[in-house]
């Protein structure tokens, strides 16, 4: 037998005090990424990407239901200490509860209906609804150019990052050549310094 609507709605409701909402994360930030870096604090049971609107081939934002409620506190708690870098991204993510309406699967608590319409351009509102109309384009262009401006400084660092452990790899290099083909040794017994072995 199923569930009646109550029962499904608090079930929902416990789901959502075991999820976080994780936002400011970089676009190459994967589930895999998110589960590997959340596990540390207990186990994830669930992922949910939430699509960026204002440029919807990106993801800034995840639904991350953990085992229990106690876990999910704890990570709220961790991360509002001390952010957490996720894959060596230079964002620090943020944390908070999730909220019912984060959900787009969220059951119906009870029934009801939402009529949308055309508001007629005599409507006593249209001015106000078309003021708010424009400033919401207005609000999604600055987004979208803030947003741009992010990421063109996430892939400068990540390839002043890049270029740094490839420098720092190739001095190991030497310094590993070095001492294995014979030329610590020679060093030492030109400039008379006794090595340590």
């Amino acid at each position: 037998m199923g569930q009646s609507a109550e029962e499904e709605y608090a079930a929902f409701e416990e789901k959502v005090k075991r999820t976080i909402y994780v936002d400011n994360l970089s676009p190459q930030v994967t589930k895999a990424v998110l589960e590997n870096a959340l596990n540390q604090f207990g186990n994830v049971t669930d992922v949910q990407f939430i699509p960026n609107y204002f440029k919807s081939c990106c993801v800034y934002a995840a639904l991350v239901e953990m085992e229990s409620t106690k876990q999910a506190a704890e990570i709220i708690r961790e991360m509002s200490d001390s952010p957490l870098m996720i894959s060596g991204m230079p964002r620090p993510v943020r944390a908070q509860e999730a909220k019912i309406e984060m959900f787009d699967d969220r059951p119906k608590k009870r029934q009801r209906e939402i009529k949308c319409y055309w508001m007629n351009p005599s409507h006593k509102n249209f001015e106000v609804a078309k003021k708010i109309k424009d400033l919401t384009k207005k609000h999604a262009t600055e987004a979208t150019y803030l947003m741009e401006l992010q990421l063109a400084n996430e892939e400068k660092l990540h390839h002043q990052q890049s270029d740094t452990l490839k420098s720092n790899y190739k001095k190991y290099e030497l310094i590993d050549g070095a001492q294995t083909d014979g030329t610590v040794r020679r060093l030492a017994a030109r400039y008379g310094t006794k090595l340590n072995e």
